[in-house]
């Protein structure tokens, strides 16, 4: 299975701030992501799981992929099922109050390397440390 990520920042150096929101079934931290859609390529569907998840009005939408991770997604039958995400950077021109999924997520911003001591997955954590040494999002692919 494949999915899409938007890994959402503002600022740029030392001040860059990447923003981690809640999952609404564990309260865990992750990134918005969600499956591929129909009419979307990957970016664009990246920025759609931005929008309802965090209310993220992304300054463009990214071009290319800076990584990708990979977990178990556990199903309501309780199989796992082995995902794979593409992570695309969405520079954050602004934050709605109203949005889909307000107010079952919490939202909040952290340096990259304080992020990736919050999130489970090792990938999203290597990716989140390389987001922190780069001197710009492409500095990654």
């Amino acid at each position: 299975m494949i999915q899409i990520a938007a890994l959402c920042y503002r600022g740029e150096g030392a001040g860059r701030e990447v923003l981690l929101i809640t999952s609404r079934d564990t309260g865990r931290w992750v990134i918005p992501k969600g499956g591929l859609m129909r009419g979307r390529d990957a970016a664009e569907a990246a920025a759609e799981e931005a929008w309802e998840e965090a209310g993220v009005r992304p300054v463009a939408i990214p071009a290319e992929a800076i990584g990708e991770f990979r977990y178990l997604k556990t199903k309501r039958s309780g199989l796992p099922i082995p995902v794979r995400v593409l992570v695309y950077p969405m520079e954050v021109a602004g934050l709605e109050e109203r949005f889909p999924e307000a107010g079952q997520r919490r939202l909040a911003w952290h340096a990259p390397r304080d992020a990736a001591t919050l999130v489970a997955e090792p990938g999203l954590r290597e990716i989140f440390e390389r987001f922190h040494t780069a001197s710009s999002d492409v500095a990654l692919l």
